[in-house]
């Protein structure tokens, strides 16, 4: 799916067939918001019928993804006759971290980078440290891609350059 190449392509195409996975409604929501903005100059909300319908997804699950978007200001819900759904915010404005927020929550790639105390091993841990800047590199990546950046014709393999 098209956040899954993001994440891959990103993370310099390192993993060899592994990625780092979004979940199915956080790539969802990454479709939603980057068809609103490529239908921003046409003045008329989407449905999340019509979204569903072009990309094959359920309608249901898209309704529910708009939904919390909506909850978290990313996108307006417009009610009535010609309702439906448009950003909130212009798409430079909108990171893609900003909509896997809105619907899993943080990003953690382990469970011992959260603030909710130290895992068994945390006195003898290696790999705690480490582990925080790759999460914290990942951060700074969906952080720096924008929705607009996502709308553009790729010029470039990768839209953010990784240093070492």
């Amino acid at each position: 799916m098209a956040t899954e190449s993001v994440a891959y392509a990103h993370l310099g195409g390192r993993f060899k067939g592994r990625m780092f996975k979004l979940s199915k409604k956080a790539d969802y929501g990454l479709i939603a918001v980057k068809h609103l903005a490529m239908h921003r100059g046409e003045h008329h909300a989407c449905s999340a019928n019509e979204i569903a319908e072009e990309y094959g997804i359920s309608t249901t699950l898209m309704a529910k993804v708009l939904q919390k978007l909506a909850r978290q200001a990313l996108v307006d819900a417009k009610h009535g006759s010609t309702g439906g759904y448009q950003l909130a915010k212009e798409p430079e404005r909108i990171s893609a971290l900003d909509v896997i927020t809105a619907i899993d929550g943080p990003v953690l790639i382990t469970s011992c980078v959260t603030s909710h105390g130290n895992c068994d091993a945390a006195s003898k841990c290696s790999v705690r440290e480490p582990l925080r800047r790759v999460n914290e590199s990942i951060m700074h990546v969906l952080g720096t891609v924008t929705i607009s950046q996502m709308c553009e014709e790729p010029h470039e393999p990768a839209l953010v350059a990784l240093r070492a």
